[in-house]
């Protein structure tokens, strides 16, 4: 990777990630939910900001935005309807960061407007609420059929792609899991990793795409073993997406 990045938490569990070019200075964050944390990563990196993403208008990701934006004159890239926001994006856009492409993929599903940056030259990918470390986001606006559409468009990135998610939600996220897919031998080792890492007091965030095509049950609805435990051996792959996400909101 050519760019710095530096995850850092913010209320209970959410994230926030800035990215440092360090031949050229840029720094953009992506979703400043607090101003006050993403504050001191500013000032634990000695980085100096220009660039804030948004992925999506929801409180946690956007607190912080307009204080921000003033502290430091940074440029504001992000979906319809968001105060603040310079360049409003859409799907299919693509914006240039220090020399790196960006895409920008609409995601909807947790929201309307959810929108996700992929850095191909990078292979990093920035998920908000859509895609997480075993799990993807509650479907507050949207249908489970828009949010299986949306999260096809991230299946197909490249395996190695590095995932950066919103949330710390991975514990709850891998005992659901294993609810569903309870046989699957690199979903139980990867629960204990997780559990080892978080007893540890360290992220389970970011994830590898590779890793979440093994493991995490909303991107394999396909899975025979899967649709037995559902018992939806003969639905389609929407339907069990819609089924799991059910079971997930009850859960």
């Amino acid at each position: 990777m050519a760019f710095d990045y530096f995850q850092f938490p913010y209320n209970s569990d959410n994230y926030g990630v800035l990215i440092h070019d360090p031949k050229t200075g840029a720094t953009a964050v992506v979703d400043p939910g607090e101003a006050g944390a993403t504050e001191a990563a500013i000032s634990q990196t000695g980085w100096t900001l220009s660039e804030i993403w948004i992925t999506h208008h929801h409180w946690d990701h956007t607190d912080g935005l307009a204080a921000v934006k003033a502290n430091h004159g940074a440029f504001v890239r992000g979906p319809e309807g968001v105060a603040g926001v310079d360049q409003v994006l859409s799907g299919g856009a693509k914006f240039e960061f220090a020399g790196a492409d960006v895409d920008v993929l609409h995601t909807p599903g947790h929201t309307l407007d959810m929108l996700n940056f992929h850095l191909p030259s990078e292979e990093v990918v920035f998920t908000g609420d859509t895609l997480f470390v075993m799990g993807c986001g509650r479907l507050t606006e949207g249908t489970p059929e828009m949010m299986w559409e949306s999260l096809q468009k991230l299946m197909v990135l490249p395996s190695e792609t590095v995932v950066y998610c919103s949330h710390e939600y991975t514990e709850a996220n891998a005992k659901f899991a294993l609810s569903v897919d309870p046989e699957n031998a690199a979903l139980i080792t990867r629960a204990e990793m997780v559990a080892l890492k978080l007893s540890q007091g360290q992220p389970t965030v970011p994830t590898r795409m590779e890793a979440e095509l093994e493991t995490n049950p909303f991107l394999r609805p396909s899975d025979p073993a899967i649709r037995a435990a559902l018992g939806m051996e003969t639905a389609t792959d929407g339907e069990v997406f819609a089924e799991i996400r059910r079971r997930k909101d009850n859960f």
